[in-house]
């Protein structure tokens, strides 16, 4: 018995001292491990939910996020230290951040929206009534007209211009759309991708001829607009709150994440151009740490649920955005991008596409 003691005694002994030699490190496993990065502000909204924290917690990650416009991100990632990830809303500015961080594997794309023309109700009609829009019967799906767009800037063509404007006196001057800057925003980027395709006889710009050819319009596009935004949600928020343009361009999930979620859209009216570019959030990952916040994004159901809960469609479950806004009347959203006859422009080169942002601020060739 007494030698059985010892035997006990010298175990325990050893126990402690094996347990002595492990270096307390100070990590808690159940910690989640911080995750930093730069986003759209269009994504702002989706991070800081509790549910997607929530989520991303139970995955063993706390996500940090800082907004901006995805053009001026990549400036930004290039001069910050300790970023894992960086996810602006289209590819382009994607591209420039993946040289600038020396990546080569290929960025993935967890959901992606189309751009999209809003407007209130009784402009929408007064659209329609000119051929500038139209209403699809069966599905309510509302389309803007981009070649009549684009031959009424050529004209400089005036709201007064157009029938049954009688007692609307906020439509006065020439008609346009507002967008966010495009040397800075992406949104602002891609509109001027979509005008010059159109401007193009539905080609992509692809040499500085093309370039040219599209620069009158594009900067009377732009310089209709006078002082331009930095990020998509502050046009938004001024069109709801009744100021500015009667016209603004911007995110389909930023009328959608209002209706799913059952906050008021009013007379809201979202109009798909018939051709229109579809905005492709694409994150880069440069950490482990942002490949792991990348892949769940794309793969994790109750995130994808999420997503689709902000507006975005998921393009791992093509479905899922349809299935929850078929019962939303009002507004109305294209379930089926291709059912509803929406085709999407190719976006130029981002060599081409810096030149015809340029152009469209008026720089010089």
């Amino acid at each position: 018995m007494r030698r059985a003691l010892g035997v006990l005694a010298a175990l325990v002994l050893l126990g402690g001292v094996t347990y002595a030699l492990i270096p307390d490190d100070g990590t808690d496993p159940k910690k989640p491990v911080t995750v930093t990065g730069l986003i759209g502000s269009e994504k702002r909204a989706f991070f800081e939910s509790p549910e997607v924290k929530a989520e991303l917690a139970k995955q063993g990650l706390e996500v940090h996020t800082d907004s901006t416009g995805s053009w001026t991100m990549s400036e930004q990632a290039r001069n910050s230290s300790g970023l894992d990830f960086a996810f602006p809303a289209s590819t382009a500015p994607a591209r420039e951040i993946q040289r600038n961080w020396g990546q080569q594997d290929s960025p993935l794309v967890p959901f992606y929206s189309p751009l999209v023309v809003v407007a209130h109700a009784p402009v929408a009609q007064i659209l329609k009534d000119n051929k500038l829009a139209a209403q699809d019967a069966g599905s309510g799906v509302w389309t803007f007209k981009m070649d009549e767009y684009v031959n009424d800037l050529k004209a400089n063509r005036k709201w007064q211009d157009l029938t049954k404007t009688e007692g609307h006196g906020e439509l006065s001057g020439p008609i346009f759309v507002t967008t966010t800057d495009p040397e800075s925003s992406s949104s602002g980027a891609l509109y001027i991708a979509l005008l010059s395709f159109v401007l193009n006889n539905d080609l992509v710009v692809s040499d500085d001829a093309g370039v040219d050819a599209a620069r009158p319009v594009l900067h009377q596009a732009t310089a209709l607009q006078g002082g331009q935004k930095s990020s998509s949600d502050e046009p938004f928020r001024d069109f709801l709150a009744g100021v500015g343009n009667p016209l603004i361009f911007g995110y389909e999930s930023q009328v959608a994440a209002m209706a799913v979620q059952g906050q008021p859209t009013g007379d809201m009216v979202v109009m798909y151009p018939d051709t229109t570019a579809y905005s492709d959030h694409t994150i880069i990952a440069r950490t482990e740490n942002g490949r792991k916040l990348a892949g769940l994004l794309q793969n994790d159901e109750a995130l994808r649920a999420l997503e689709v809960r902000f507006g975005f469609r998921p393009q791992a479950s093509s479905g899922a955005f349809a299935d929850r806004v078929k019962a939303i009347r009002q507004p109305v959203f294209a379930q089926d991008l291709n059912a509803a006859q929406v085709k999407q422009s190719p976006v130029p080169s981002l060599d081409n596409l810096l030149k015809l942002t340029a152009a469209a601020k008026g720089s010089p060739k």
